[in-house]
């Protein structure tokens, strides 16, 4: 089963370009930064603080599903609650890095990714696809963008939802997560040795998804 790995840090646009992706090549999507948003927000209903040693056992505890939807998004319900819109809140965003930063969490967390590894290709996207999930997948690809260009991105996404964003703020926002992924004990963000780097700064979408087909054309076509 082959597996195209996306990693990078938050506003490079993983998302969007691993979602339209899967539709190019018939592939399945899976959205591995849902699920870590909607354990954090099941560690923020529980009153729990997420870095304290009560988030592991909040996480074991809560039923997070992921679902295709009718536009192409990812349906998320965590205990069987819808919550697509909520775990895209500031107040999640805030708080996952350090909920993501917790070992046994990562390990809860992998083990239900890996679970849905059953499709003739997959593409998932996350920030330790290629390093820790799926290391051996045929396509490894880590997208980076400069923080301004990200948190831009991440500004106008904030305006467009209807809410409040401040640029300079984001923008602390970002350098804040960038630091806290790539410094955490557990699994922390970096490219695999055998990523191929895609810089997304002066990008469109059109043209990642473009470099990204062809890539996987390259490397898992004769695959399949």
């Amino acid at each position: 089963m082959p597996v195209v790995a996306i990693d990078g840090p938050a506003g490079t646009g993983k998302s969007t370009v691993a979602r339209r992706l899967a539709d190019r090549v018939g592939a399945h999507y899976l959205d591995t930064g849902a699920m870590y948003r909607a354990a954090t927000l099941a560690v923020q209903r529980a009153g729990v603080a997420p870095d304290s040693d009560d988030v592991a056992p909040v996480v074991a505890a809560a039923e997070i599903r992921l679902a295709p939807g009718p536009d192409g998004a990812t349906v998320v319900t965590l205990n069987g609650d819808d919550v697509s819109a909520d775990i895209r809140t500031d107040a999640v965003t805030g708080d996952v890095s350090a909920v993501s930063a917790n070992a046994r969490v990562r390990e809860l967390l992998v083990e239900l990714q890996r679970a849905h590894a059953d499709s003739a290709l997959l593409v998932v996207e996350g920030r330790d696809i290629g390093t820790v999930v799926f290391p051996t997948a045929a396509l490894k690809v880590y997208l980076t963008a400069t923080p301004e260009a990200r948190a831009e991105r991440r500004h106008r996404q904030n305006i467009s939802a209807g809410r409040e964003s401040v640029l300079d703020e984001v923008l602390a926002s970002v350098n804040r997560r960038d630091h806290l992924d790539s410094t955490r004990e557990a699994s922390p963000l970096r490219a695999a040795d055998d990523a191929v780097l895609v810089d997304t700064s002066d990008m469109t979408l059109e043209q990642v998804l473009d470099r990204l087909t062809e890539l996987v054309s390259e490397r898992i076509g004769e695959l399949r």
